[in-house]
């Protein structure tokens, strides 16, 4: 397999991203190795705390909730998945598959032999942190849920996702920092939209996050649904606490979160919220909010 690395330089003088890299190397499953980025910050000995981002973004979106998080005495590992941030990029389209990337982030958790985890997941981040869940429940204490879902493609996945599965596949130039802009509630500032932009060099870089929109599974006969199905039938059995809490202004995810609530057992009894003036990328909105709800979700459930 192919892929391309960006350029330490490229990630110099990010805002408020000061954090030290970590790498992992992880089986490509061609014979190959690929570079996974990882960040890990606050206590080694602290409880785990697993931050997943999505689409199309790194692990630059938790900048704001990740010191918060680490001050509170627990250990926060925010990866970037591969094809995005400082982690490697496969060059062709194909590369990409949801099983890939659930084996990648499988693989830094074996890695790192994290355990007691407490997963806070949006976006793919879910798709591929709930998969995880239903399928290595005893690897997690507890889950956050932000502005995310784990599809079978057995539903309509709404008109607003296939606005922006169609407008992924048809844009010249796939303009990650302004696609981040594009979906939050607040303006950002030209730095901050350089700090999305920021592992992308190039189109060349960008087939990860090209292909990402096209692996939602949206048909029943889509490849990663019967996994997810299977995925799901654990996750109505999981009794650990695990919280949503959604934005007020997204209109993609919107719907999941009542889903969510009635269908897994841990839902039951707990502080749900919705944050206001959140957009889909609620953490770079209110990350500092979402970064209490999870310390204090900790805390009440530990």
């Amino acid at each position: 397999m192919q892929a391309l690395r960006t350029p330490d330089a490229c990630f110099e003088n990010l805002p408020g991203y000061d954090f030290a890299p970590h790498y992992l190397t992880v089986d490509d499953t061609e014979g190959g190795e690929l570079r996974l980025h990882y960040l890990d910050e606050g206590p080694r000995d602290g409880a785990v705390v697993l931050m997943l981002h999505g689409e199309p973004s790194w692990s630059f979106l938790y900048r704001k909730m990740i010191p918060i998080v680490a001050a509170a005495g627990y250990r926060v590992i925010a990866p970037d998945l591969i094809g995005f941030g400082r982690s490697d990029k496969p060059t062709r389209r194909e590369d990409y598959t949801y099983q890939r990337h659930v084996d990648w982030i499988r693989a830094l958790i074996t890695g790192l032999a994290l355990e007691d985890i407490t997963l806070v997941c949006q976006d793919w981040g879910g798709l591929i942190g709930l998969r995880l869940v239903g399928e290595h429940p005893e690897r997690f204490a507890r889950v956050v849920a932000a502005n995310t879902m784990l599809p079978t493609g057995d539903h309509h996945p709404g008109e607003a996702f296939l606005k922006w599965q169609q407008f992924s596949q048809s844009v010249p130039v796939f303009a990650t920092g302004n696609i981040i802009q594009g979906a939050t509630a607040t303006a950002l500032s030209a730095e901050v939209i350089a700090g999305y932009d920021a592992p992308f060099p190039d189109e060349s870089y960008k087939e990860g996050a090209r292909q990402f929109p096209t692996l939602v599974p949206t048909s029943p006969e889509d490849p990663a649904s019967a996994a997810n199905r299977a995925a799901w039938e654990v996750l109505k059995r999981f009794d650990k606490p695990f919280l949503t809490a959604f934005s007020d202004k997204d209109p993609i995810t919107a719907a999941a979160a009542p889903v969510l609530r009635k269908l897994i057992p841990g839902c039951a009894g707990q502080p749900h919220t919705t944050i206001e003036n959140g957009g889909h990328f609620l953490q770079e909105d209110q990350g500092e909010a979402l970064a209490n709800v999870v310390v204090d979700f900790i805390a009440g459930t530990a």
